[in-house]
């Protein structure tokens, strides 16, 4: 119930009727451009300085083997011998290079246990490297780590928040390779649409052609060209700068998303139903006990005893009424009525499934 409420007040306050499905948005909210992306890295390391809770070297070999090498580039030779700290432990190194990141700058990354560590709080990463899928190296990681949860356990209790063995570090990396992109010099680019829509994609091109004619060409739902024209002054680098803060008209499929684990429904604006008649109604059974003591008279030999009693009420929806939707009934119209029925957002799954099988519901269903 709280779910549709929030459903038609959202479409109330925010966008009356229909102009949900009639918003404008800035391009560059709506589109990606060609190779103007981010890159992701990895890479292994140690963080050391852990409290006892680090890996134990007899269960992850590898963690000892790092330690070791290690070691010895710093000049210590511990081969042969057996490492019994708990004070390390091995990690990946996740991070995401931002588009044009240049040589110095500083990123965040990621660092996750590998091994058995119980809890990286309060350790420190060591420098490591950190690669592309090319193989090269394109930064360094060093520093603090910051862990959101802890654990906390005695001999029989325990009491965990979060995740104690992953963490992050922010700014922690600093970029070592720039990833070369001569943007300046291409001669066009591509807008690739987030939410591939023909539509959508006409609107764009339209919009752009009408500030900069020519310029603009739809090679298909989820792809506009963008070129100088003729009497551009400039580069397409300064024409993406011009467009990017155009507003454009989105247009939405008719989809409804279900969760039915959760219960969540989510309908978009241009959800419609045809003429059709809802009847929603359920069978409940309630079962209560409420045992009693029979006491025997005085100086009768008896015996105390429990009688059981059991009251059973049933309730088959009596008296709930059909209701009509019709007339191609929009999203407002759809949540008042099924919220004049009392349906519950489970109920709302079912009936929505139904109403698809008539054929009423002019939108897709889709189930998470």
């Amino acid at each position: 119930m709280h779910i549709l409420r929030f459903l038609l007040l959202a479409l109330v306050l925010a966008v009356p009727g229909t102009a949900a499905a009639n918003s404008a948005h800035r391009i560059k909210d709506i589109v990606d451009i060609e190779n103007v992306r981010p890159n992701q890295l990895v890479g292994y390391g140690l963080v050391v300085g852990l409290p006892g809770t680090g890996d134990r070297t007899r269960n992850t070999p590898f963690t000892e083997e790092s330690m070791q090498a290690m070691l010895e580039r710093m000049g210590v030779n511990v081969r042969g011998s057996q490492l019994k700290t708990m004070n390390v432990a091995a990690v990946s190194i996740t991070a995401t290079m931002p588009p044009f990141a240049r040589a110095g700058s500083r990123i965040d990354v990621t660092v996750s246990a590998i091994g058995d560590a119980t809890s990286l709080q309060g350790g420190t990463l060591i420098a490591s490297s950190l690669r592309a899928l090319d193989g090269e190296i394109y930064a360094v990681a060093q520093g603090q780590v910051s862990v959101s949860g802890f654990k906390a356990q005695g001999a029989a209790a325990s009491i965990s928040r979060g995740v104690s063995t992953s963490a992050r570090i922010a700014d922690g990396a600093i970029i070592e390779r720039e990833v070369p992109f001569a943007l300046r010099s291409a001669t066009s680019l591509k807008l690739a649409l987030k939410n591939p829509d023909f539509t959508t994609a006409n609107m764009i091109a339209g919009t752009i052609n009408s500030s900069f004619a020519g310029t603009a060409e739809v090679l298909d739902p989820a792809t506009v060209e963008i070129k100088p024209g003729p009497g551009f002054p400039g580069s397409v680098v300064d024409l993406v700068a011009r467009i990017e803060n155009l507003p454009v008209t989105v247009d939405q499929p008719a989809k409804v998303i279900v969760n039915e684990a959760s219960g969540t429904v989510v309908m978009g604006a241009n959800v419609r139903i045809s003429p059709v008649a809802i009847a929603q109604g359920g069978l409940t059974i309630s079962v209560a006990e409420t045992p009693q003591v029979s006491q025997p008279a005085p100086l009768s030999q008896g015996q105390t005893q429990v009688v059981p009693r059991t009251q059973v009420t049933v309730d088959d929806g009596t008296g709930r009424s059909l209701g009509t939707l019709g007339g191609e009934t929009s999203l407002a119209s759809l949540v008042a009525g099924l919220n004049a029925l009392g349906v519950s957002p489970r109920d709302l799954i079912t009936i929505l499934q139904a109403v698809k099988s008539a054929g009423a519901l002019q939108a897709d269903i889709e189930v998470q």
